[in-house]
């Protein structure tokens, strides 16, 4: 089975790749519009700033190869507010507009601190193939500061003094807020739900 990751240079490409790689798939690097269009499935990688990020994904020519992509896609972390339509980061950003809503700073509880960083629980919403075999307050790895809205396309959220979207969803998008690949069991089980859901 094969993955393809976006190539980008936003990107935590080697963690996610290893853990691709480690469930058995073979994992390719794309970055041109013609590649995206070519492959089964792919998986949107982002750290750091989301106006850097669409400013790299402008400059290779890859945001309408993105909209248009007509199978299995997955943003984690930043790639995941990506799907979004704008964002407040960088005094604020037009993204890619595939989910709707706004991502916001994140506000946390009195007694949290921005970024929201470790180990929080998944609270599951909605029965998806990509979270088969996920347990309700599974943990998961986060490390953010700006945080999607809360609506429809949420499938499992965790909680920093208010919901934080987790685990996204509209059509064939998908998406994780926090990093799969260091979320252990969970993590591992939502990237090879992802590897076996239909092209």
């Amino acid at each position: 089975m094969t993955v393809s990751l976006l190539a980008y240079g936003a990107g935590n490409i080697a963690s996610v790749r290893f853990a691709f790689e480690r469930l058995g798939a073979a994992v390719e690097l794309v970055s041109t519009p013609d590649a995206i269009a070519a492959v089964e499935r792919l998986v949107l990688p982002g750290v750091g700033a989301a106006g850097y990020a669409m400013a790299r994904l402008r400059e290779l020519g890859l945001v309408e190869a993105i909209r248009a992509f007509p199978r299995p896609l997955l943003g984690v972390c930043l790639g995941q507010q990506l799907l979004f339509e704008t964002s407040v980061e960088d005094g604020g950003a037009e993204l890619l507009g595939l989910i709707p809503g706004r991502v916001e700073a994140i506000v946390p509880a009195a007694d949290r601190t921005v970024p929201h960083m470790g180990w929080s629980r998944l609270a599951r919403r909605v029965d998806h193939p990509l979270l088969a075999g996920v347990e309700d307050g599974a943990w998961a790895y986060f490390v953010h500061g700006f945080v999607c809205p809360d609506g429809p396309a949420t499938l499992a959220a965790a909680d920093y003094g208010g919901p934080v979207p987790a685990v996204v969803a509209d059509g064939h998008r998908m998406g994780c807020q926090f990093h799969p690949e260091r979320s252990a069991a969970a993590g591992q089980r939502i990237l090879q739900n992802f590897l076996e859901l239909p092209a």
